[in-house]
C-alpha cells in the first residue's frame, strides 16, 4: 500500500466489489460509497461500480484522495515511536494539548503533525484515533488514511485495543491487585468526572508494582476508555495520581499528574498482525521511581 492507494486482493468467486471492501476489509459503507462517488474504485484500471462481480486474483484498488488539514502547520519535535503507510504513532510528552483550542491555535501535537506532514509529502488530514489529557504522556495515535482511522476506531469501541498505563498514586492501596468497576458521569457543565451510578459503566484494572514514602507505583489496563478514568477512579479510592491538581492535589515531586500511557496493543488495520507498541516514561516520572 502506497500512501495513496491501496491492493485488495479478492480470494473467492462472483462476490460483489461491496462485498469484498465491506465484509472482508471492513471499509464502512460511508467511506465505500464516497470512494464510489469519486471514482477511486478500480479494477485492473478502470473504475467500477459496488455492484461489479469479482472473482479470485482480482485485484482492486482504492485511491484517496489528496486532502488538506485546518491546522497551523508548526514545527515541533515529535517523538516518533513507529511510522508505515497506515499509521503515526507518537510518545506524547507533558504540558502540550492534542487539538487546538481557544487558549492553544498553534502549539498543540496537531500542529506538529501537520507540518511533518507537509514536510514529507504525506497528503492527508490528521486523524487523531485515541486522545491523551494535556499533562499525560504516552502512546498517541494518528491515522493516515481514512480507512486506517475507522478499522483502528472500530476496535477502540469495541473495546478490543489494550491500554496499559503506568501511573504514581498519591497513597497506599490496601489491595494490591484489583479490578475498580464504577460508573463515572460529569459533574454539570464542568470539564470534571466523578464516580456516579447514573453515569456511564468504566472498568479499570491495577496492580501495584513499587510502594515508597507513601507513593505507589502501578501498573493499569483499560475495558473502557472515558474521560478521565483512571483519574476518577483512583481518587474515588482515596489514593489520587500523584500531582493530579483536577482530581487530588498538587505536588512538590512533579509538576503535573503522573500519568503515562505506556502500551498500546492493536490489530494492525491493513495487514490483520498484532502489534504493540511501547512508549518509554518521561524524565520527571523516572526521576521520582530512581
Amino acid at each position: 500500500m502506497k500512501n495513496d492507494t491501496m491492493e485488495l486482493i479478492c480470494q473467492w468467486d462472483s462476490i460483489k466489489a461491496r462485498k469484498l471492501l465491506e465484509d472482508f476489509y471492513g471499509f464502512s459503507s460511508k467511506l465505500i460509497n464516497k470512494l464510489e462517488l469519486e471514482g477511486l474504485i478500480r479494477l485492473e484500471g478502470r473504475k467500477i461500480q459496488l455492484n461489479k462481480s469479482l472473482y479470485k486474483d482480482d485485484i482492486v484498488t482504492v485511491d484517496f484522495l489528496d486532502e488538506e488539514d485546518e491546522y497551523t502547520k508548526v514545527k515541533m519535535n515529535l517523538n516518533i515511536i513507529y511510522e508505515d503507510d497506515d499509521l503515526l504513532i507518537i510518545n506524547k510528552q507533558p504540558f502540550i494539548v492534542v487539538h487546538p483550542t481557544r487558549r492553544h491555535q498553534d502549539d498543540t501535537i496537531a500542529n506538529g503533525v501537520s507540518y511533518y506532514f507537509f514536510e514529507n509529502q504525506i497528503n492527508r488530514k490528521v486523524r487523531f484515533v485515541n486522545r491523551l489529557d494535556m499533562n499525560t504522556t504516552g502512546v498517541l495515535i494518528i491515522a493516515k488514511n481514512p480507512y486506517a482511522h475507522n478499522m483502528v476506531s472500530q476496535q477502540m469501541r469495541k473495546n478490543k485495543v489494550k491500554k496499559t498505563y503506568i501511573a504514581i498514586l498519591d497513597g497506599i492501596l490496601p489491595v494490591k491487585e484489583d479490578t475498580i468497576n464504577q460508573n463515572i458521569g460529569r459533574i454539570g457543565d464542568n470539564i470534571k468526572r466523578e464516580v456516579h451510578e447514573s453515569g456511564k459503566a468504566c472498568v479499570t484494572h491495577y496492580k501495584v508494582l513499587q510502594e515508597n514514602n507513601g507513593l505507589s507505583l502501578v501498573e493499569v489496563s483499560l475495558e473502557t476508555g472515558r474521560t478521565h478514568q483512571i483519574r476518577v477512579h483512583f481518587d474515588f479510592l482515596g489514593t489520587p495520581v500523584l500531582g493530579d491538581n483536577l482530581y487530588g492535589k498538587s505536588s512538590s515531586l512533579i509538576n503535573r499528574q503522573a500519568l503515562h500511557c505506556q502500551s498500546i496493543e492493536m490489530i494492525h488495520p491493513r495487514t490483520g498482525e498484532l502489534i504493540r507498541l511501547e512508549a518509554d516514561l518521561p524524565e520527571d516520572m523516572k526521576s521520582l521511581l530512581n
